[in-house]
């Protein structure tokens, strides 16, 4: 048996609780796996066999001891502005469109995202389905593959998140239930409120309301909590907050920024800020370039904001200048777009590095890598091996640079200016020891590595996570809609 988790908008908490669920079922004995018909977003993660998919399927993959496949998220949208997509079928690029266009393919999208669904429920038995956005989106109803239509081919019992910390529950939960179909409303059997903070026990009256309202029980009231796991999207950007420390960390905010997971192991260790282009990048002790959906578009905000000027005069300064993907391509000398990007164009870059980077197809490179950092200066030289990913277009002549990494990537003669295509670089521990082993034996800071067995992103974090939320369910209802 499968459920769907829809949610009364973003962000509430469905992919966390999506999360836990695989967490709690996978220690029961049941083997379960994720799914999310459509996703938009521009954190994403490449599979064993090469496949993208959203960053938070391959997460709830994680949770529930599978491996991340692409029929657990068939169809991934990455916006590019503009009301264009790249559009990702069954883990490869298909093409770009705009929005208009896209929603004329409603008919095959759904026919795609249910047999993917079907596929998975005959090969692991139990199916736990994320919802995207809110599920009453009343004008999205006729072309609603991720909600409505979804739910109305499977006919598969609902439980609905809402998000306390907005406030306004009872109109989220009540408005809602009020304003699906109703034979989707039908199906709706639980809900969930998220984020609650104080003694649930003064909830005990709001309970009864939602219950009398709605015509459901409530499953559970789930405490916030600040268990670290990667975010799923750019709306998780403005709930960051760095941490205090001797060392800042400017990673460039673009307007595309795709994968910004990638330095979320380095947050927890130190003052991390993403900074708008246009904004003073003095005092960092080291700027980071991420990746971006769009290296054209986002260069040349770099630019016209003033931006490259101050990244170029901090890398004069001595301070450390790193790409990762896009934020790569932007160090070299120029970026030719071959009509992939922006049109045919040539792009002056930053002139950090001496590559040229050309977009000649649409083919994207999407494949797990494992590779050993070079001994070219003295932040690489003390990363050692690591792994991670590359999803990206375009490549990069760098016959006249010394590697960064083996064959891979490029680094500046004094060793303090490099870019790489490895996404997931500085969630290796040796890697962020690297990094902020340098910036604190520069600054004179003692420093002390992570320990062997940090907790931030691996089975630990899962436990936690379902501890957390077994401790607030009403786990017997739940495990009814499994047939347990």
């Amino acid at each position: 048996m499968s459920v769907m988790i829809l949610g009364t908008a973003s962000h509430v908490g469905k992919s966390m609780t999506v999360t836990a669920l695989c967490r709690i079922l996978s220690n029961r004995g049941i083997t379960v796996a994720p799914f999310k018909s459509q996703n938009m977003s521009l954190n994403s993660y490449v599979t064993g066999s090469g496949a993208e998919i959203g960053i938070a399927q391959a997460i709830q993959a994680f949770a529930a001891r599978v491996d991340p496949e692409a029929e657990m998220n068939p169809v991934l949208l990455k916006p590019k502005g503009d009301s264009e997509s790249q559009v990702v079928l069954m883990g490869k690029p298909y093409r770009d469109v705009r929005v208009g266009e896209y929603y004329r393919q409603t008919e095959p999208l759904l026919a795609l995202v249910t047999d993917a669904y079907h596929r998975l429920a005959t090969k692991y038995g139990s199916v736990i389905i994320e919802g995207a956005g809110g599920a009453a989106e009343c004008n999205l109803f006729s072309r609603d593959i991720a909600n409505i239509l979804l739910a109305r081919n499977l006919q598969l019992p609902i439980i609905l998140v809402a998000d306390i910390e907005r406030g306004g529950v009872f109109a989220q939960l009540y408005g809602t239930i009020m304003l699906l179909p109703d034979d989707i409303r039908s199906l709706v059997k639980g809900i969930i409120i998220n984020k609650f903070r104080g003694d649930a026990s003064l909830f005990d009256d709001g309970v009864r309301i939602l219950e009398e309202k709605c015509g459901v029980p409530v499953l559970g009231i789930i405490p916030y909590t600040d268990i670290a796991l990667p975010s799923e999207d750019s709306l998780s950007i403005a709930d960051k907050k760095a941490r205090d420390g001797d060392i800042r960390i400017g990673i460039i905010r673009l307007p595309r920024i795709a994968n910004f997971t990638d330095f979320e192991l380095l947050e927890r260790y130190a003052p991390v800020d993403f900074v708008p282009p246009g904004t003073s990048l003095e005092g960092y002790d080291a700027i980071i370039i991420p990746g971006t959906k769009n290296t054209v578009a986002d260069m040349e905000i770099i630019r016209s904001t003033g931006c490259d000027r101050e990244i170029v005069e901090a890398a004069t300064r001595g301070i450390p200048v790193i790409g990762i993907c896009g934020g790569y391509q932007m160090l070299g000398n120029e970026i030719h777009d071959h009509g992939i990007e922006a049109g045919d164009c040539v792009i002056e870059g930053l002139g950090l590095l001496d590559i040229i980077t050309e977009f000649t197809g649409y083919a994207k490179t999407t494949v797990q890598v494992q590779r050993t950092a070079s001994s070219n200066g003295p932040i690489l030289s003390r990363i050692g091996t690591v792994s991670g990913y590359e999803i990206h277009m375009g490549s990069s002549n760098i016959e006249k640079c010394r590697h960064a990494f083996e064959t891979e990537g490029a680094v500046s003669e004094n060793g303090l200016i490099f870019g790489t295509y490895l996404h997931g670089l500085f969630l290796n521990r040796n890697a962020v020891d690297g990094l902020l082993s340098y910036l604190c034996e520069k600054k004179g800071i003692e420093y002390t590595p992570l320990p062997e067995n940090y907790p931030e992103f691996t089975n630990d974090a899962y436990e936690k996570l379902a501890t957390h939320f077994e401790r607030h369910l009403d786990m017997d209802a739940i495990m009814n809609f499994f047939g347990v």
